[in-house]
């Protein structure tokens, strides 16, 4: 009798979880999220949501750099919770190789033919009030210079300097 009711709950669990549709309610595109209720832990709306991304991979998802999609996907599942933006303040520390995520249309198309298909993606997490630090030992390792980068970054002396100092401000580190 424990086991049928055992398999009745995965398979109700299943059917549940499969009659959810993927979502982006607050970066519309990007970082798909799955809405679940019913789970242990949730957000918490009393926390301030203090988070610094190190993002070093050029590894994609849906066909965009998935460092850039992981922040997009925290801040669905953050705001379809109800937490205001407010209290969430992000930062993004982009080194290594997704750093060629960051660069302007024109550089990106003379580089790899092909516009940045980070562009969007870049300015909608710049409006959300993400900030976008590029590193530039990583930028002058690669020979691009500040002129080649999308206007929604900036240039910090280092990602590690980024890293060390938002973990220090008591920013969570999300690798």
């Amino acid at each position: 009798m424990k086991s049928v009711l055992s398999l009745l709950t995965a398979l109700f669990c299943i059917g549940v979880s499969l009659g959810q549709e993927w979502e982006t309610p607050i970066i519309k595109g990007y970082g798909k999220i799955k809405n679940f209720k019913d789970v242990t832990v949730q957000p918490d709306a009393s926390l301030e949501y203090k988070l610094v991304f190190d993002i070093t991979s050029d590894s994609e998802m849906d066909g965009v750099n998935k460092g850039l999609w992981k922040i997009a996907r925290v801040i669905n599942m953050l705001g379809s919770a109800g937490i205001p933006s407010d209290k969430v303040h992000m930062v993004a520390a982009i080194h290594g190789a997704a750093t060629f995520a960051t660069l302007k249309d024109a550089k990106h198309q003379e580089m790899y033919s092909k516009v940045n298909p980070n562009t969007e993606l870049l300015q909608l997490l710049k409006e959300y009030g993400v900030e976008l630090f590029v590193c530039a030992q990583a930028t002058a390792a690669r020979n691009i210079r500040a002129e080649d980068l999308n206007p929604n970054t900036e240039l910090a002396l280092s990602a590690m300097t980024v890293l060390a100092n938002y973990q220090l401000q008591g920013y969570a580190l999300m690798p």
